[in-house]
């Protein structure tokens, strides 16, 4: 519940605004005195002051500005009968959120409230993201502690310890060589190598060699006798990103070299043996490709002893603030110089659908540190996709023409709000932003509609 402390001098508006917000679901305050709202300030996790302009002992301009050394984000709207504008520039220059004439009406002073709440609201998740992230949602770079991270973490706690093979499946951009880090780094061989390689990224000789090493004259270009990651690995972990982009005839040596531990180089006849744990990842659904021919299965079933799957950046919204706090922090030119996101720019990361994953997020945030020039990213300083225009909805498709209206605006709305918590793992707070809404608003429709989480 949010907390409003309002204060003014005629004690009938007092009165009068408790009535208003109570039934809001707000938890309301007031105080007659500005010396003993400021002593409520210091000692109460407040979330809005509404404060009168014209009182006795201390005026509202003074408490705002002894209310900003407490809390410089806490938003501060101003009220009076005496509106002028010199008054309401003097308020907006101290950083008063708004400023609105008594008498006022009902439903902006809702409708500013509401806007009040929902920026500072994420004013306080930006201040959170600066902060340190605690080391049990981390493993190494791994960022989040989402339902779904949590698990992971929790599985690689337990294949670390293993030589199991582990098979790393998602999409592009989820962070699968990460994972692959931190089993490797929480294992008994985090003293010994970590490579890796790109499968899909090199062809066949190529591979082959960088797999397995050559002799000095093996091919044209091989000038020099040259380890392979196999090799290299050795005591080690190798990390093989895309198995699934290997051609069939590498399939084959690859399934010998994991049966036996041991392999010759490309032009070379002497055996050599490794000890050499491996973790696979692939974008592909290797299963399919069982199918079509073009994977081996029984290679499969030796690399995908245990299989992580990563989710979507999406599917784990609510890690969001911590990654983009991680890359902020990450790209910013300068650690003096702190730089936050303005409220309408944390609405569209919420909304937009991020097909490229935790990459996409990376690259978005350095593009808006690049193109920022004040410390503020807004939304101008994101790609264009953030700023499109929404697309409208075909209602002639898909509702029926002879559609109640009441009922089918609630259905709408239901299945909306149930999208919405399941989008963001049910976490109300996240699911009421992509919805434009407050979190006692969406609560109150939860519990209209019977939605349990």
């Amino acid at each position: 519940m949010e907390t409003i402390l309002i204060i003014d001098d005629e004690k009938n508006y007092l009165v009068i605004l408790e009535a208003l917000l109570s039934p809001e679901g707000y938890e309301i305050i007031t105080e007659d005195n500005a010396i003993n709202a400021l002593r409520l300030i210091r000692e109460t996790d407040l979330d809005l002051i509404i404060t009168d302009m014209k009182m006795p002992k201390m005026n509202g301009i003074e408490l705002l500005e002894e209310s900003k050394k407490i809390n410089s984000e806490l938003p501060v709207i101003m009220m009076t009968a005496y509106g002028t504008i010199e008054m309401a520039v003097e308020a907006m220059k101290k950083r008063a959120y708004d400023y609105i004439t008594k008498p006022f009406r009902n439903e902006e002073l809702k409708l500013t409230i509401k806007k009040a709440l929902e920026n500072y609201r994420l004013i306080k998740q930006n201040k959170l993201l600066s902060d340190a992230l605690s080391d049990r949602y981390k493993y190494g770079n791994i960022i989040g502690k989402s339902k779904p991270m949590l698990k992971i973490y929790d599985m690689i706690s337990k294949v670390a310890q293993s030589r199991a093979s582990v098979m790393i499946t998602g999409p592009s951009g989820t962070g699968k060589e990460l994972i692959a880090k931190a089993i490797h780094y929480n294992s008994p061989r985090r003293n010994r190598p970590f490579i890796s390689l790109n499968c899909g990224a090199l062809t066949e000789t190529l591979l082959e060699s960088e797999l397995f090493g050559h002799e000095k004259g093996a091919f044209t270009g091989a000038i020099a006798m040259k380890k392979g990651r196999f090799e290299l690995a050795d005591e080690g972990t190798l990390f093989l990103d895309e198995v699934g982009e290997m051609p069939p005839s590498l399939q084959v040596k690859l399934l010998r070299v994991l049966q036996e531990m041991e392999f010759e180089r490309v032009g070379g006849t002497k055996t050599i043996k490794v000890d050499v744990r491996i973790l696979t990842a692939s974008n592909r659904k290797l299963k399919d490709d069982i199918d079509r021919g073009i994977f081996r299965e029984d290679l499969f079933y030796r690399l995908n002893v245990v299989q992580i799957e990563v989710p979507t950046l999406k599917d784990r919204i609510e890690d969001l603030p911590f990654l983009t706090a991680h890359f902020l922090e990450k790209f910013q030119p300068s650690k003096k110089k702190k730089i936050e996101l303005a409220p309408d720019v944390w609405k569209a990361l919420y909304n937009y659908s991020w097909p490229g994953n935790i990459r996409e997020l990376e690259n978005t945030i350095e593009r808006a540190v690049v193109m920022n020039s004040d410390g503020l990213v807004s939304i101008e300083d994101l790609p264009d996709e953030f700023s499109g225009k929404q697309e409208e909805i075909n209602v002639d498709r898909f509702i029926p023409l002879h559609a109640p209206l009441q009922k089918t605006l609630e259905q709408m709305e239901e299945h909306l709000i149930r999208r919405s918590l399941k989008q963001c793992n049910n976490v109300q707070s996240h699911a009421a932003e992509m919805l434009g809404i407050t979190k006692s608003l969406i609560q109150h429709k939860m519990k209209k509609y019977n939605i349990v989480v």
